[in-house]
């Protein structure tokens, strides 16, 4: 299913001077003009659907845009917000306070009315008669979705190559990939398309994307937000994380959706974080500990990428952090406990899809026959290959030796970050261990795609939360990312360094030309 067509009619020449303009704000800026009146939701909505439907067909960040429902919402945003200007209440304290931004969303949330796919063949059509719990809490908070972004199918992969749809492009390079499985949502922001959107991360499909495509992006704590109307890949793992093109974008988004929900019984009871960050001059980071893990510099790590990194620690030390090393010693064995653990709760999870309930169905002469044949036809090859890795891990015979091992050596990863946080408050270390790669370039070799999420997967094994933002660029001109992990529950930790180094530096700043 490509990106949906449509057509729109610019209001004014008052707008078509400011689309360049509009569709570059961040969502902080959208926020502070709305709130003067100096904009309205209705211009702002138009010139992100305007830039869309001029851009998408390049990149392919959207699968399912709804533009008419998404300029109606705007009307009714304009309104509140002459009422709440009447008041006098910043939007930011006030009940609503994301009033008029338009997001999009990942295509593994269900919002009512909306394709839900998954990036997958297998549920081409279905559209859901509920919203996820955490758009509904965006929603609330005044959030105009004006579409479904591209992912890698039912968010296995790297690269949002995987998609039964075909392949979202890097805004800074098209030739390359945006990351996954989130990559349809990270290309949306850093092209302007949208101001931020959400993703999601089983083993750093949010961080890897915003390395990739130069944006800012948050894997909480896991339980710290709700995974209901979240299509399960890893229920074990997966976090609902957002995407913007600094921290305090990404925090406002964040305050807006996290928070316990009866109808996720993994969501922990814990106060709800509500984190604020301004623009005030830059932030001293003095006291802050700040740890560097020497397991994740490591042989084979593109030597830009190191460089990158370890500039970005400096500069934090230079605002006054203390910076120590520290290790993670079980960091090795991360990657081949979350390749039978994720699997193995994906083989369970997506026993559910077999032309029954859900989506197409593939005739056959028997009900088997039918769930052979449409679960065949319909899933791509990397969704199959993990499938069958889980049920073999799951298997009689294999459990214990498998899937029961890689269980106690993921609680021994989680003790490393335990111990750590003893000695420091944030831990920093690289997003991954290259830029973004050509399209194709690990078409032939899943163990090599496997291996960009070597940084990543160990902060979803230990439920830590995880920030990604940038810290420069590679002599292509590519992205390099930071990664940011952080004490369970303690995302304001994070935020705060990341915003402090923001205030420091214009990575964040930088757009690609197309």
């Amino acid at each position: 299913m490509s990106g949906v067509k449509f057509g729109l009619k610019r209001d004014t020449c008052h707008l078509t001077q400011l689309m360049p303009s509009l569709t570059s704000l961040s969502l902080t800026e959208s926020q502070t003009l709305l709130q003067r009146g100096e904009i309205s939701s209705r211009e702002l909505v138009t010139a992100c659907l305007e830039h869309v439907s001029a851009l998408d067909g390049q990149l392919h960040a959207f699968l399912y845009v709804a533009a008419e429902q998404a300029l109606a919402q705007a009307e009714a945003a304009d309104k509140k917000l002459s009422e709440l200007r009447g008041t006098g209440l910043p939007i930011s304290q006030s009940t609503m306070p994301l009033l008029g931004i338009p997001m999009a969303i990942k295509d593994v949330l269900t919002v009512e009315g909306m394709p839900c796919t998954c990036g997958s063949k297998i549920l081409e059509g279905y559209v859901p008669p509920f919203t996820a719990t955490v758009v509904q809490k965006l929603q609330a908070a005044g959030v105009i979705v004006i579409g479904k972004t591209n992912t890698d199918e039912f968010a296995m992969g790297s690269s949002t190559e995987n998609s039964a749809y075909g392949v979202t492009h890097n805004p800074w390079d098209v030739a390359r990939v945006p990351g996954g499985s989130s990559g349809g949502s990270a290309a949306a922001v850093v092209a302007g398309l949208v101001p931020a959107a959400l993703g999601t991360d089983t083993g750093g499909s949010v961080r890897q994307p915003a390395s990739f495509c130069g944006v800012t992006g948050i894997k909480p704590t896991y339980g710290r937000s709700s995974r209901y109307g979240l299509v399960a890949y890893g229920s074990s793992l997966d976090c609902v994380g957002a995407f913007g093109h600094s921290a305090a974008d990404v925090a406002a988004v964040f305050s807006a959706y996290n928070g316990r929900d009866p109808l996720d019984a993994t969501t922990q009871d814990v106060p709800a974080a509500n984190i604020t960050l301004g623009t005030e001059a830059v932030s001293s980071l003095k006291g802050i500990r700040i740890g560097v893990p020497k397991e994740y510099f490591i042989a084979g790590i593109q030597p830009e990428v190191e460089g990158k990194i370890r500039a970005a620690i400096q500069k934090m030390e230079e605002l006054g952090a203390e910076i120590r090393q520290v290790s993670l010693p079980h960091t090795e064995y991360a990657l081949p406990v979350y390749y039978l653990i994720a699997p193995a709760e994906a083989s369970a999870n997506l026993a559910r899809f077999d032309g029954v309930r859900y989506g197409p169905r593939v005739s056959g002469d028997s009900m088997w026959d039918v769930f052979y044949k449409t679960r065949g036809e319909k899933f791509g090859d990397e969704v199959t290959r993990r499938i069958m890795l889980g049920t073999y891990a799951l298997s009689a015979g294999y459990y214990d030796a498998f899937y029961g091992q890689a269980q106690k050596v993921r609680t021994l990863i989680k003790r490393d970050f335990e111990q750590v946080f003893h000695e420091v408050d944030a831990v920093a270390c690289p997003v991954a261990p290259t830029t973004a790669f050509k399209i194709g370039a690990h078409g032939d070799d899943p163990l090599a795609m496997y291996l960009e999420d070597v940084f990543t997967l160990p902060a979803n094994l230990a439920g830590v939360p995880g920030l990604a933002f940038p810290v420069g660029f590679d002599a292509a001109g590519l992205p390099v990312g930071m990664q940011l992990m952080g004490r369970h529950f303690d995302e304001a930790m994070l935020f705060r360094v990341a915003h402090a180094y923001q205030q420091a530096t214009d990575w964040h700043k930088q757009k690609p030309t197309l």
